[in-house]
């Protein structure tokens, strides 16, 4: 009897997802060189999305449908689907401007309640690509460092927010210098040369490089990796840091570009993904999270679903935590998904208002058999029952889009 009793028990707690242990935390990416064999994946985001940024230059949109980058709900659910796929922080495009720092804000408390790590890119190139004023430029450092940088939602570099400066290769070398001159002691800024001359001529006043490359196509490119492992090398001899990049594809027929990379079903991804990783990187970029106008976006699409966060869960080796839902209110979970470990599913409970009576049930039928053996019929005896309770869960939404690294949509 004691042996049915444990083989009955051993059943409920080891139903999928109950009774284990819940998988670890993924790494939080705290020092960007902490993890060797697996260095942190941090995706390129963009906040430039209202309503209309949806009408212009987009061949696909998001699932979620024309989303705000305004709505926290939006944000949540993108940080749950980016986690998801093994994702462990955004890149965030930004320059100062009312509506671009209260985004930020909200992408900031969001990225500390869910222990999500965020670094800053500065989109120092206006609309039609052409350098900011440096003494904007170096304003605008200032103020994220004064206003942003406290946050433990940034990611850090041996105690320092990691900043990357998009368009570095824009400005001359004293103007480089000028911007980060001010901010180097509380802030990391990586520059985003395209070459290792572009990144030896300003080294001595930045603390890496981060590639953004996404126009190539690693499976044709002539000496596509190679360029990458001797970027990698310039960088490394100076003890700094130097960011990979890697992309699903890219077309930006509609902004102005004329050679699409093609995806191929996520075999580019996989391919971009691999030459990153030969470069000895400190971190992976990938090119993007929802960059629609130039169409490198992994967030679930219209024309990709959620086929892209499927080919990271692979490359990056973790299992998939969310399966689809669809909820235009939101609930703040990925659209129309469950999240692992967030309770147990309707099945289990099904299977638990089974059994769960069996469990209580089995020993007083045994009392009274060995009752009535003895000396006839036995009183009876009350009978628990099991939970037997199907839970409901409220759809969740889905999720967003996004624009070009140098342009609001």
């Amino acid at each position: 009897m004691r042996r049915l009793w444990a083989l009955l028990a051993a059943l409920v707690l080891c139903w999928p997802g109950v009774g284990a242990a819940s998988p670890g935390p993924r790494p939080t990416a705290a020092s960007v060189a902490g993890d060797t064999t697996r260095p942190p994946l941090l995706a390129y985001y963009y906040q430039w999305f209202d309503a209309g940024s949806w009408q212009r230059a987009k061949t696909d949109l998001p699932l979620a449908g024309p989303y705000s980058s305004d709505d926290p709900q939006v944000i949540d659910r993108q940080i749950t689907e980016a986690r998801s796929a093994g994702i462990d922080g955004f890149i965030v495009g930004w320059k100062r401007g009312v509506v671009n720092d209260r985004r930020l804000r909200k992408l900031v408390d969001a990225a500390e309640a869910r222990n999500f790590k965020l670094a800053m890119i500065y989109q120092s190139l206006d609309f039609h690509r052409r350098p900011l004023p440096v003494a904007q430029v170096a304003a605008d450092f200032r103020y994220f460092r004064d206003h942003f940088a406290a946050s433990p939602a940034l990611l850090r570099v041996a105690g320092r927010p990691l900043t990357v400066w998009s368009g570095t290769w824009s400005y001359a070398h004293d103007d480089v210098a000028r911007v980060t001159s001010a901010v180097r002691g509380e802030l990391r800024v990586l520059a985003t040369e395209k070459n290792v001359d572009g990144y030896r001529r300003i080294a001595d006043v930045t603390d890496g490089d981060a590639y953004y490359w996404s126009s190539a196509d690693p499976e044709t490119t002539p000496g596509y990796a190679d360029k990458l492992q001797e970027m990698a090398r310039a960088v490394h001899a100076d003890h700094k840091i130097w960011i990979a990049p890697c992309a699903p594809g890219f077309d930006a027929q509609l902004v102005g570009g004329t050679r699409p990379v093609p995806r191929r079903d996520g075999a580019t991804l996989s391919a971009g993904y691999t030459a990153a990783l030969r470069s000895s990187p400190d971190a992976v970029g990938l090119i993007s999270w929802n960059e629609f106008s130039e169409n490198t976006h992994v967030e679930p699409s219209h024309d990709h679903g959620d086929r892209y966060l499927q080919v990271l869960r692979d490359l990056r080796g973790v299992q998939a935590t969310v399966t689809p839902r669809s909820d235009p209110g939101g609930s703040g979970d990925v659209p129309g998904r469950s999240v692992a470990g967030s309770g147990p599913s309707r099945a289990y409970w099904a299977f638990a208002g089974l059994v769960a009576p069996m469990l209580l049930i089995t020993p007083f039928a045994v009392r009274r058999l060995h009752a009535s053996r003895r000396s006839g019929p036995a009183p009876v005896e009350e009978r628990g029952t099991g939970p037997g309770q199907a839970v409901s869960r409220s759809p969740g939404s889905t999720s967003p889009r996004c624009s070009r690294p140098d342009r609001a949509p």
